[in-house]
């Protein structure tokens, strides 16, 4: 089976979505399984796992409810303040539904850039840790640093990289990111997705070698065992289409074994997220 682990739903007559903006015009509108689906097909995807894009528990129950009646939709990683007191609770009322996979915060966005380390929040994330839901981390490069104590707090908490981390794939540079990730590859229970990377590149003029050079680095830092396939649909629209991510990274990811190609294309989001 085939699952794309990164792929988002909105609706923008339910929500608002602050990042929506002008430039990104091609994104605002909703987004549903509705949408998707044709494209699975086409790409010979079986299902996905849908990711928060708005930060609230309204946002959360929607995607679960959409799940349960959507066979596409593999799983949700939805949105909780890991912050607040009532975290055990809220977990508690998300995971009475099966589909309830997984949590996100989006910590790119975040003025601490050491967010992630605050007590309070260290403390939700052991709360997901007693609940056996894994975290999905957003972040730039600058981020990685703080990982390790994450790691040290939460020792059993597995944790997966969106977007490889976002090196500065335009610009065709690596050194800080690539030392970066070198650091958390080491750390045991971290995943990377293979997600979100030609919206990192030259919105225009990117091609498959450009994605090259930095999926050869994760795979060699995360072998094939702990990364996942991810289209980070619909935002790589900004850059081209579903079937043009996916045979990017084909491209990128060069030849394998099927045993090996499993594991990247859906054994592997399937044994993080237990779906």
């Amino acid at each position: 089976m085939i699952i794309d682990a990164h792929q988002h739903f909105w609706d923008i007559g339910r929500f608002q979505y602050p990042w929506m903006t002008p430039d990104r015009d091609v994104l605002c509108r909703s987004y549903l399984p509705g949408d998707l689906r044709p494209l699975l097909v086409e790409a010979g995807v079986d299902r996905s796992i849908a990711v928060q894009a708005h930060q609230s528990l309204e946002e959360a129950i929607w995607l679960l409810e959409l799940a349960s009646t959507n066979d596409i939709i593999a799983g949700v990683v939805a949105w909780v303040d890991l912050a607040s007191a009532s975290v055990a609770d809220d977990l508690s009322r998300l995971k009475k539904y099966q589909n309830f996979k997984g949590v996100r915060h989006p910590i790119e966005d975040e003025p601490d850039d050491a967010w992630m380390i605050r007590p309070e929040v260290l403390r939700g994330l052991a709360e997901l840790e007693r609940s056996d839901v894994p975290f999905d981390l957003l972040v730039w490069p600058r981020h990685l640093e703080y990982i390790s104590q994450i790691r040290d707090r939460c020792q059993n908490l597995r944790l997966v990289l969106d977007h490889i981390a976002k090196p500065p794939i335009a610009e065709g540079t690596m050194d800080d990111w690539a030392r970066g990730l070198e650091s958390v590859s080491k750390l045991p229970k971290v995943w990377c997705k293979l997600s979100g990377m030609t919206t990192l590149a030259d919105l225009k003029r990117w091609s498959p070698g450009d994605l090259r050079p930095y999926v050869d680095h994760v795979i060699k830092l995360f072998g094939y065992d702990r990364v996942m396939f991810g289209s980070d649909w619909p935002v790589c629209t900004l850059s081209g289409s579903y079937q043009d991510v996916v045979e990017a990274l084909r491209d990128a990811l060069g030849p394998m074994t099927e045993q090996e190609a499993a594991k990247v294309w859906g054994g592997n989001a399937s044994l993080f997220y237990q779906v």
